[in-house]
């Protein structure tokens, strides 16, 4: 545990990670992949927001002849959106971003 007075990059081998080129682009590479996806799944749930608010009419209408109209399957979908994006994360995560961290840090524990 660390005091207020104690930093993280005090330990030497954090520091060495914080000034290594590869992480300053792990960082920057997650960075603009999170905010990417973050911006598709805001464009996706206030779009339908503006569509809820601005064309009800659009979405009340019946998808046949049953009772479930356009906005339940359009409102399904940003739920599966928000899942997808998740996933998408995950597995870049997993294959990209975890071997480049653990790369950094075996090499420092040499």
């Amino acid at each position: 545990m660390t005091t207020q007075d104690e930093s993280p990059l005090a330990d030497p081998r954090v520091a060495r990670i914080a000034e290594d080129p590869r992480y300053e682009r792990l960082v920057r590479e997650r960075s603009r992949f999170t905010w990417t996806l973050t911006a598709i799944m805001l464009a996706v749930f206030f779009g339908y927001i503006l569509l809820i608010a601005f064309r009800p009419d659009w979405l009340a209408r019946p998808t046949g002849s049953g009772v479930t109209t356009i906005g339940i399957p359009l409102g399904i979908g940003v739920i599966l959106i928000g899942i997808l994006l998740t996933g998408i994360y995950v597995h870049r995560a997993n294959s990209r971003f975890d071997p480049m961290v653990r790369s950094l840090v075996e090499e420092q524990d040499l």
